[in-house]
């Protein structure tokens, strides 16, 4: 168990998504960045869908109330046990009592906290993740007691564990897509706009949907309301790209101009406002 002794900006429980539920209107949720939360998992020995601590640009102070390990993955939000800083992307021993708190972000967005054994919070539709109204909470909260599975350290435990991250996974700025459905509606001179520009992260960007600052002009009539995804890249009238994100509706009614992979959502989500990216078309 650990005691939420602060909160960050937006700390939220995720594990890989609720899926099955979007005929009903319920987004998939999940984590944004599923390189990252993979790698976190799998140091503590965990299985790929184990509930994680999903950590923004500001980290929260967490005291441990039993023993465990952890990892720590994704942003590089200055990490530190007990005052000691501690290492990105390793197994740590963590002992009753301990304090995990953060300092100055360094590097990416989104910061992935892994523990032994997994979060065991509210469970709604196969899913841990947070999402106001589906969940009962949509954050965690000071005060709060977050349960997770109890572990025993024997002469087997593996808490020396690390990986060697991709750099290319914060510092690149390209972004694999695919023509969305109503690619082909643009000009010639939209298409080669929207794939040989750079665009910068607006200051509207979260779990919903990423903003772009710069605009691609549009005469496109609005369609009728369709299918969407995480990844989806929505062109409005006004000539504004949002590209949706994993707590994104099912439904909408701009045309959808491209559709980002996984691996660029992930990438994607630890961009933060004035960031470039570049979209690259790719068949997939």
């Amino acid at each position: 168990m650990i005691k939420v002794l602060k909160t960050g900006l937006y700390d939220t429980i995720q594990d890989m998504g609720r899926w099955d539920f979007q005929e009903y209107g319920v987004p998939v949720s999940g984590v944004m960045d599923r390189y990252s939360a993979k790698i976190a998992n799998a140091l503590v020995g965990n299985e790929d869908h184990a509930a994680l601590l999903e950590i923004t640009l500001i980290g929260p102070k967490l005291e441990f109330l039993q023993d465990c390990l952890i990892s720590i993955t994704g942003a590089d939000l200055s990490p530190s046990l007990n005052g000691i800083s501690i290492p990105l992307n390793t197994t740590i021993h963590i002992k009753r009592g301990d304090i995990l708190s953060f300092g100055k972000r360094k590097q990416g967005c989104r910061a992935y906290l892994a523990v032994s054994g997994g979060f065991l919070t509210q469970t709604v539709m196969k899913s841990r993740s947070m999402y106001k109204n589906i969940t009962n909470a949509f954050k965690i909260e000071k005060g709060e007691i977050l349960p997770s599975a109890s572990f025993t350290f024997n002469e087997r435990t593996n808490a020396n564990a690390s990986v060697k991250v991709k750099s290319e996974h914060f510092a690149g700025l390209s972004l694999d897509v695919c023509k969305g459905p109503e690619f082909d509606l643009l000009s010639n001179e939209q298409q080669d706009r929207l794939l040989s520009s750079g665009f910068s992260i607006a200051n509207e960007n979260s779990r919903m949907a990423y903003q772009l600052e710069e605009t691609l002009q549009n005469q496109l009539e609005p369609i009728i309301t369709s299918l969407v995804l995480p990844g989806t890249v929505q062109l409005t009238p006004s000539g504004k790209l949002i590209v949706l994100m994993r707590d994104c509706q099912t439904t909408g009614g701009y045309p959808r101009v491209l559709q980002l992979s996984v691996l660029a959502i992930n990438r994607l989500s630890q961009k933060f406002t004035g960031d470039l990216i570049h979209f690259k078309l790719k068949n997939m």
